[in-house]
C-alpha cells in the first residue's frame, strides 16, 4: 500500500481546541447600523504632520497595542515587535536619523515621478513632529521566533506570511488609536534600519513602519489631495 492510501485511512490529527464562545451575532438591522457607524468613525480618520506634545496617557498606548497584537498571522507566529517610545531623547534621535536619510531621499534618490507624486501632499525632508508628538512606536517584522517565549529567544523556527501579518497589525494598531481619539501618522523613512540600532532591536527583525501617535496640534491640516478617497465602484467588485 502507498503512502497516500495509508494517509488517506488514518484519522485526522486531533489539536487543542475550544468552543467560540465570545461571538456576538447582532440582528440584521443592528449589524447595518453598526456597519455604518463603523465606516463614519474610520472616514475621520486623517494622516497629520502636525502635533501637539500634548501628553497621552501610557495605558491608552497599551490597550492599543494590546488590540494589535490580537491580529491574525501565519501559523499564529505573531511575528512583531512594538517599541512605544515616549522618551526625548530617543525620539530626538530617531529625528536626526529620519531627517539624514529623508534628505538625500528628496534630494534625488526617490526619483521624479515619486516626488511628483508626493507634492499635492506638501511632504519634505523636515520632520519636527518626531520630537513633538509624545509617542512613536516603531513596528519591527521577525523573520523567526515561533510563538511560545522559548521559540521567540532562540529565533529558531521560521514565521510565516511575515509582511502580511505585520501589515494587518499595523492596520489594528492605526484603526485602534484612532477609535481612542488620537491623531497618526505612518512614516517609513528610507532606509530605516537605523531603527534597530536606536531601538535596542536584533538582526532578526526589520523595522517595518514608524508610527507616530498624539493629538493634532491647533493648526493641523489635511491636504485637500490625501481627502479624495475612490468611490465603492473603484474599489470593489461583487461576484
Amino acid at each position: 500500500q502507498n503512502t497516500k492510501s495509508i494517509k488517506a485511512i488514518l484519522p485526522m490529527q486531533q489539536h487543542d481546541c475550544s468552543p467560540l464562545s465570545d461571538f456576538i451575532e447582532y440582528p440584521e438591522a443592528e449589524m447595518l447600523s453598526r456597519s455604518q457607524d463603523f465606516y463614519d468613525l474610520v472616514k475621520r480618520r486623517h494622516s497629520i504632520r502636525s502635533f501637539s506634545d500634548r501628553a497621552v496617557d501610557k495605558q491608552v498606548i497599551e490597550n492599543c497595542l494590546k488590540a494589535a497584537g490580537t491580529a491574525p498571522s501565519g501559523a499564529n507566529h505573531q511575528p512583531w515587535h512594538f517599541v512605544a517610545i515616549s522618551s526625548s531623547d530617543v525620539k530626538k534621535q530617531i529625528r536626526e536619523q529620519a531627517e539624514h536619510h529623508e534628505r538625500g531621499f528628496y534630494e534625488g534618490r526617490a526619483g521624479e515621478e515619486w516626488l511628483a507624486a508626493l507634492k499635492d501632499l506638501g511632504t519634505d525632508a523636515n520632520k519636527p513632529y518626531l520630537e513633538h508628538a509624545p509617542w512613536l512606536i516603531a513596528i519591527f517584522s521577525q523573520k523567526k521566533g515561533g510563538i511560545t517565549a522559548a521559540e521567540a529567544e532562540e529565533d529558531k523556527k521560521t514565521n510565516y506570511y511575515v509582511h502580511e501579518s505585520v501589515g494587518i497589525a499595523t492596520g489594528i494598531l492605526i484603526t485602534a488609536l484612532h477609535n481612542a481619539g488620537l491623531a497618526t501618522l505612518t512614516h517609513t523613512p528610507k532606509p530605516m534600519s537605523f531603527l534597530n540600532k536606536v531601538c535596542q532591536r536584533g538582526d532578526n527583525e526589520r523595522a517595518y513602519m514608524l508610527l507616530i501617535a498624539g493629538y493634532p496640534a491647533n493648526d493641523a491640516t489635511v491636504p485637500a489631495h490625501a481627502q479624495v478617497k475612490k468611490s465603492l465602484t473603484e474599489i470593489v467588485t461583487f461576484l
